[in-house]
């Protein structure tokens, strides 16, 4: 299962509702906020963040962030936090992160909580503690915080900072899904297709996996269309396969490029395109798709159109270098027909391959 920690991505800041007696003009608020009115100091905040009524400026946002954060607000502490976490008006410093986290977190702030519990899982402005990791994200998710139940269910998956439980896994993660986390969703896909903490039960895994890939999460998408190439929880369906792998590999995702580029390849879904398949192999194998190498491999060995010994070797060689035994075979039948010039080239060819940062999405089936 290809699980991976979430972090909040956004600032929770959120503009303050006005009493009757607040002050609504600029000036008004910052002579408030000058004179140390809490209230008054968070609103100023948020309108240098969301540039209301001023331009945007992360700087100004943090200082009276910094001004409310220091006078006990949680919510300023965190705001504060996350902004010495991405280097938003202020350095970048983990260390202060952390600081301003545990601020808003001792005083129940579930995302400060959600976010230093990641920062205790990566070692980011802390020393690595698992344990203390599960602490943070169990307190969040108690509260509801969906990337914290999320974060809390991988913990279990994986058994880092608790005993592995796979049953506790899919509790957290199911409570992060039904509140529509697409994260969520897909690994609860994944655990219903393998039988992970659940009964195996393909049609609640394509359930699963059709909220995350409604929402363009694109292993979700993959996974979808294999569902559907495969009749596997659902009725075989090469056009609606062909469609959820498009949507996943426009998005970079290999699995879906390489399955994409044999739909084409085999006039499954689509008609029958050579040259658009080995389009999309390309695309995969540039990421290092094991598959699409092999097939990119086959290509340029036996199409009469394309035929290019050096690049065969390229692909067989890069596919083989991962353990593809087929690639590995027709490696050795290739050489027989090149020149010791056009070995030496593709061998070239395979050392200079430096492979895209991958976007692959996790194939279940």
């Amino acid at each position: 299962m290809n699980l991976k920690l979430g972090l909040l991505v956004s600032l929770l800041w959120a503009t303050l509702p006005l009493h009757a007696e607040t002050p609504t003009s600029f000036e008004e608020i910052k002579a408030k906020a000058e004179a140390g009115d809490i209230d008054a100091q968070k609103h100023l905040a948020t309108m240098y963040a969301e540039g209301i009524g001023v331009e945007t400026n992360f700087v100004e946002a943090a200082k009276w962030d910094l001004k409310a954060a220091d006078n006990g607000d949680a919510k300023s502490q965190f705001n504060l936090g996350f902004r010495f976490d991405k280097g938003l008006g202020v350095r970048q410093d983990y260390a202060d992160a952390v600081k301003w986290y545990l601020k808003a977190a001792e005083q129940g702030y579930p995302a400060a909580q959600a976010n230093l519990g990641v920062c205790f899982e990566k070692g980011q402005g802390v020393r690595q503690d698992h344990a203390e990791a599960v602490k943070w994200y169990r307190k969040a998710a108690e509260q509801g915080d969906s990337c914290a139940q999320y974060n809390l269910g991988l913990c279990f998956e994986n058994g880092k900072g608790v005993p592995q439980d796979l049953a506790e896994a899919v509790k957290w993660l199911r409570k992060a899904a039904e509140e529509g986390y697409p994260d969520a969703q897909y690994n609860l896909g994944v655990c219903y297709a393998k039988g992970l903490g659940v009964t195996q039960d393909y049609a609640e895994a394509v359930r699963w996996y059709r909220k995350a890939a409604e929402q363009g999460y694109s292993r979700a998408q993959s996974n979808l269309g294999s569902c559907y190439f495969i009749g596997q929880g659902a009725a075989r369906d090469y056009s609606e396969a062909v469609r959820w792998f498009r949507k996943a590999a426009e998005q970079g995702d290999s699995f879906a490029q390489n399955n994409l580029g044999a739909c084409y390849s085999m006039g499954k879904g689509v008609p029958l395109d050579s040259v658009e398949g080995a389009k999309w192999f390309q695309k995969a194998a540039e990421q290092g798709d094991i598959s699409a190498q092999y097939a990119l491999g086959r290509i340029y060995y036996v199409d009469s159109s394309v035929k290019e010994y050096t690049t065969a070797f390229k692909w067989f060689s890069l596919a083989a270098a991962q353990g593809n035994k087929e690639s590995t075979q027709m490696l050795e039948e290739l050489k027989i027909f090149m020149s010791p010039k056009e070995i030496s080239e593709g061998q070239r060819l395979v050392r200079e391959f430096v492979p895209r940062k991958a976007q692959s999405g996790t194939a279940t089936n």
